[in-house]
């Protein structure tokens, strides 16, 4: 179900009735976890998100992510564990072992038989038909948040009356073979990824060896996850204060200076990291800033009641002058479909001209007839051409042109047919463009061009009343640019800190819309003309964004 690309629907936060409800319906589906094991699965106040998506044959599927990995998926109303919650807790299921060339043949959809399990000397586990079980191999691979897998015993799988040195040489066997991963992701083995295969070192030798998956360490892996966020935010702070702030800004809004400023640092990250404030050891924003205070680097002051600004920064502080700004990087322009990232570049779109019937005379002389698609230039060297070669330019003043019947029926109205004789180049050009239809062609970055006619839909942002009268912000026509709708809405939904949603557009086939709570217009704004670098005349409505001061 997971073995290709999926589609988010949303991602929040869960709420405090469904987890006590996950909670139970845990301790219902799985018995045999005692009371402090739920509590462990499902913490009562830590992290915890709700993932709706869509797989790649269109099955609704909601997974709860905590820490980073997804701990349990529901689907058809049936609770499943995941990979990394059989880690843990791995009696949480009837077990079958099977063997790595097995697995390959599983994975790719087959059905698991009696001859490729491995039976061991208790026999195999009593299930009942359609009861939930799980498949094991020996040994794991890294996956999820790259975090080790625990180690987990192996099934004996011999009798304990066998020779020590048999059962070394057999369980050496056991341990050999091609692992692959079982993510949610679904994607392949990343190149470079040290593989077991048979006739290699056992898995024991292979993690103290460290010439085997041992190539070229990250720093950041010895760290704990809140160190590298406590990093992470202290990198986007100063970048957002060298790089984005600027005096004219102060006062700034302190949660104006995280999503407008610090969570595009971001993608600038050459770790990918996401940044969350709550994963550091200062969990809120406003705690950050107090420590950066005292560190004189800027000072905040509470303006109104309730909200804080920052007041003044100190520019010439020896963090913010040593700071070193990160080499640009793709994922600067990063569309992210599910968990993967691809560049993205903005297309070259062209405006060009059809040949409607009523032009045909005026074009068939140079080989174009109805429905032809030109450029500006051609049009222009195919008029001048015609006015030489018919020798209609005026020989007292060459600035004009003479009009014969063919031009007169093509770019003039009908009370101008007896009285205009001549016009001016410039004139007979344009009006000639605008008697033409529209049409325009969009190129992506090593792909076909796209030709179609009429005018390009630019963007379209709008603001929209909800209940409560709640204002929320609409955007439509993504993908005439390339950009996949749930990935600008993922990126919105990170730097609004507001819930985002992905739905059909109204009246349109195809389409999809991302609305987003409040008037995000400025952050929506900003993402699309300085990061992913849109033309501003293909966007409409960055005129409603919140003016300075006012609230949105």
């Amino acid at each position: 179900m997971f073995a290709k690309a999926f589609r988010v629907k949303s991602n929040t936060a869960i709420k405090g009735s469904d987890r006590r409800k996950l909670r139970a319906d845990v301790t219902a589906v799985f018995p045999t976890l005692g009371t402090d094991q739920v509590s462990e699965l499902v913490p009562g106040k830590e992290e915890l998100n709700i993932v709706k998506l869509y797989a790649h044959r269109g099955d609704a599927v909601t997974v709860y992510v905590g820490g980073g990995n997804p701990i349990l998926f529901e689907l058809e109303k049936n609770l499943y564990p995941t990979v990394y919650t059989l880690w843990s807790y791995p009696d949480l299921l009837p077990t079958f072992t099977t063997w790595p060339l097995v697995l390959e043949k599983l994975v790719g959809g087959a059905d698991l038989m009696l001859p490729g399990l491995v039976v061991p000397p208790a026999g195999l586990p009593q299930v009942q038909k359609g009861d939930l079980c799980a498949i094991a191999l020996v040994g794991n691979r890294r996956s999820g948040d790259k975090s080790s897998p625990p180690s987990i015993a192996p099934l004996a799988l011999h009798p304990p009356d066998l020779s020590e040195e048999k059962r070394s040489v057999q369980a050496d066997t056991a341990l050999q073979g091609d692992m692959r991963r079982l993510t949610l992701e679904g994607e392949e083995e990343e190149e470079g990824e040290v593989q077991q295969r048979c006739g290699e070192k056992p898995l024991s030798e292979a993690t103290e060896d460290p010439s085997v998956g041992g190539l070229n360490p990250d720093p950041m892996d010895s760290k704990t996850i809140q160190e590298q966020m406590d990093e992470l935010l202290q990198r986007c702070f100063l970048h957002a204060l060298k790089c984005r702030v600027k005096k004219a800004d102060l006062p700034l809004l302190t949660s104006s200076l995280l999503g407008s400023h610090m969570f595009s640092c971001w993608y600038g990250s050459p770790e990918g990291r996401q940044l969350d404030i709550k994963k550091s050891s200062y969990k809120k924003l406003s705690k950050f800033l107090q420590h950066m205070q005292q560190e004189q680097i800027i000072q905040v002051q509470e303006l109104s009641k309730g909200v804080e600004s920052i007041v003044a920064v100190d520019w010439k502080h020896p963090r913010i002058t040593s700071f070193v700004i990160p080499e640009p990087s793709p994922t600067s322009q990063t569309i992210q479909e599910g968990s993967r990232e691809q560049p993205y570049h903005p297309p070259d779109i062209k405006s060009l001209y059809c040949v409607p019937a009523s032009m045909t005379l005026l074009f068939q002389e140079s080989g174009h007839k109805k429905g032809s698609i030109l450029e500006g230039s051609e049009v222009r060297t195919i008029v001048i051409n015609y006015a030489k070669k018919n020798d209609l330019v005026d020989a007292d003043n060459k600035n004009l042109v003479k009009l014969d019947p063919i031009l007169c029926d093509c770019i003039l109205e009908k009370d101008e047919q007896h009285t205009v004789m001549k016009l001016p180049w410039d004139s007979l050009l344009s009006r000639c463009l605008e008697k033409l239809q529209p049409a325009y062609r969009v190129t992506f970055l090593g792909q076909e061009p796209i030709v179609k006619k009429g005018k390009i839909c630019p963007i379209d942002i709008t603001l929209a009343q909800r209940a409560s009268n709640k204002k929320v912000t609409v955007v439509r026509n993504l993908e005439a640019y390339g950009l996949d709708p749930c990935s600008v809405a993922a990126i919105l939904q990170q730097r609004c800190q507001a819930s985002t949603t992905v739905t059909p557009a109204p009246g349109a086939k195809d389409i999809l819309q991302v609305q987003i709570q409040g008037n995000q217009i400025h952050h929506l704004g900003r993402l699309l003309l300085e990061e992913y670098r849109l033309p501003r005349k293909h966007i409409q409505g960055l005129e409603k964004a919140p003016k300075p001061g006012k609230k949105k």
